[in-house]
């Protein structure tokens, strides 16, 4: 099945590059990596990943999930991709019956390019939102409604945080934007932004049903020690939300977990079928079956206390298990 991505990049000589360019809607044959050549009409575009998201209920009812997918900094075209395949058939093997869309915004391919690319990631939030999100919500039928969901890991969180504030500063003109769940894993947003209130966090606890946090301790891109964040406050993906946080947001954490599957050769290969791609301890979630199965539920709309993949432990923490 082709890959369906959404591309701020530039195009040039053929090629996207790491700069900012026109917005494109791409249909990714499988196999191949994002290339200008993919792209179709917007219009199009917007129509097919509509009726691919569409799906009946045991009621016969009808219903629609859309996921769209923030990837984070030092990424390129093909890293992007490659992530968006682990994340969507990942989910579509545990039931999944929507679909997943990808934004791809112009982060560069160098691990120095941090602040570059967090800038760029500034530039291009608005466009996720006036060009992706707000007109599916407008488009959306009575008979048919239509749960657009977005995930943003590392910096995706951040172009997340920025795009609904941004949206909510513009005054954004369909009101009707609102999504069902937010999800943030290893976010690289401040713990502190995320606190209520707050005017950065304010826009996207508002725009939404539920936001999930997935946060870990042992993640080594997000230590504030890492010499590309020194004098940043810790990260959200780290030490996880605040405690003044609405009720529509939860934390699960991950850290007792990762150091399970990183200790254990058996629990790897079994949690990990793919192998990690990019920094393990950053990069794990994607193709992961137990944090796949923990993200199904919560998209479908499963009670957040009650999912098989949760646990509450000794300090009363929501913490994911195997």
């Amino acid at each position: 099945m082709p890959s369906y991505v959404m591309s701020v990049r530039k195009a040039s000589r053929g090629k996207f590059t790491a700069e900012v360019g026109e917005t494109t809607y791409l249909v990714v044959p499988d196999g191949k990596d994002p290339d200008p050549s993919h792209a179709i009409p917007s219009q199009d575009w917007f129509d097919k990943v509509t009726k691919l998201a569409q799906w009946r209920n045991d009621k016969g009812e009808q219903r629609g999930d859309l996921l769209f997918s923030v990837h984070g900094y030092n990424m390129s075209e093909s890293e992007v991709i490659e992530r968006h395949r682990l994340l969507a058939d990942g989910l579509n093997d545990v039931g999944f019956k929507g679909l997943v869309v990808s934004f791809d915004w112009p982060s560069d391919d160098k691990a120095l390019a941090y602040l570059s690319d967090r800038h760029k990631a500034k530039l291009t939030a608005m466009r996720l939102m006036s060009e992706g999100i707000a007109y599916l919500s407008e488009k959306q039928k009575p008979d048919c409604p239509m749960n657009i969901h977005v995930l943003g890991h590392s910096t995706g969180a951040y172009v997340l945080t920025e795009a609904f504030d941004d949206a909510d500063d513009t005054n954004l003109a369909n009101s009707a934007w609102k999504v069902s769940q937010i999800i943030f894993i290893a976010g690289d947003v401040s713990s502190n932004v995320m606190s209520t209130p707050d005017p950065r966090s304010d826009s996207i606890y508002r725009h939404c049903i539920r936001l999930t946090n997935y946060s870990s301790r042992l993640d080594q891109a997000l230590d504030i020690s890492n010499v590309k964040r020194v004098g940043i406050a810790p990260r959200v993906g780290r030490i996880g939300l605040p405690d003044n946080v609405p009720a529509n947001a939860i934390n699960v954490d991950c850290t007792q977990y990762y150091g399970l599957l990183d200790s254990s050769a058996s629990v790897m290969k079994q949690d990990e079928p793919h192998g990690i791609k990019g920094m393990p301890t950053h990069s794990w979630y994607f193709g992961n079956t137990v944090f796949t199965k923990d993200l199904f539920s919560t998209l479908i709309g499963v009670d957040r206390y009650t999912m098989s993949t949760r646990a509450v432990d000794g300090e009363g923490k929501t913490v994911l298990i195997r």
